[in-house]
């Protein structure tokens, strides 16, 4: 029997604009899966997968000894035969466009005409968001747009589907992924290898624009930010600088309220609006580089 069989609580902590990092680190070390949902006026929600023997009070008493001051919280049963297999890493095959994103769970997938993109879906909350969406439709409209073989950089790299996207679009592309987490960072290098183009992507930690990596091989000719609202601004100099005049960039993870606000940060630095994507309340833009 599974380590995992049974059902599991859930633990749902109020929405914030940004998930504090004691809270993020306590979580990781206490709870079994970690996930980070975005609600769609842009706030982050940590939720915690625990198993159903977990007792609350032990939740606090960890918390307690860690020094982190839990948010306001709801606890639910999750009813399941194996709890993490039905319900953390399974997650049904996403078609956008000429991509279909699946997990490596599925046995029988069937691709037909389509450009498969494997995930290991344990680590890959992000696989079915609107943002991941969106940003797959402007990757497929830079594809008609250049002809040539791009250099590029995918910043927030997460599981790293923006990367392999590329990569599939442009097999001789050259590929850098960064992410600020760690495990991102593993679960990328994973998946590039699940998908045959580990020779394509370097996958490297950078807190945004800064590392190495991301400086040594810049310019770019096509930049991928899939983050939030508030880095994206912070960081709309830093991909100017690194976007080649006439390159393509897309930007999401912001919601309707903030398009104006996301936009216009950028064309500041002379980055022009293309073309902007909807999905629900979440928005994605297409820019270049004048």
């Amino acid at each position: 029997m599974s380590a995992n069989a049974g059902s599991c609580l859930v633990v749902k902590f109020s929405p914030c604009s940004e998930i504090n990092p004691q809270l993020q680190e306590f979580a990781d070390d206490f709870f079994e899966v970690v996930a980070v949902d975005y609600t769609d006026d842009g706030e982050e929600q940590l939720v915690g997968y625990m198993r159903q023997n977990a007792k609350e009070d032990a939740m606090l008493k960890a918390a307690h000894k860690a020094g982190v001051s839990l948010p306001t919280y709801e606890i639910a049963l999750l009813q399941s035969d194996d709890w993490l297999a039905d319900n953390v890493i399974e997650f049904a095959p996403v078609e956008v466009n000429e991509f279909l994103v699946y997990g490596i769970h599925e046995k029988n997938i069937d691709i037909k005409d389509k450009i498969g993109i494997k995930v290991y879906a344990a680590t890959a909350f992000g696989s079915e968001h609107q943002t991941t969406k969106c940003c797959l439709q402007g990757l497929s409209d830079i594809h008609k747009l250049i002809n040539n073989v791009p250099q590029v950089l995918d910043v927030g790299t997460g599981s790293g589907i923006l990367s392999l996207a590329a990569a599939k679009l442009w097999p001789n592309a050259k590929i850098v992924a960064v992410d600020i987490d760690e495990e991102s960072v593993a679960v990328a290098k994973q998946n590039a290898i699940n998908n045959n183009v580990k020779n394509q992507i370097m996958v490297a930690y950078s807190d945004g624009y800064q590392s190495e990596i991301v400086k040594d091989n810049a310019p770019y000719n096509v930049i991928l930010a899939n983050i939030l609202a508030r880095p994206l601004i912070a960081m709309a100099g830093d991909m100017a600088l690194n976007l080649k005049k006439g390159g393509y960039a897309v930007i999401s993870g912001f919601i309707d309220d903030q398009t104006d606000w996301v936009v216009e940060a950028h064309e500041k630095f002379g980055l022009r609006l293309i073309k902007l994507y909807e999905a629900d309340n979440w928005r994605a833009a297409l820019l270049q580089k004048d």
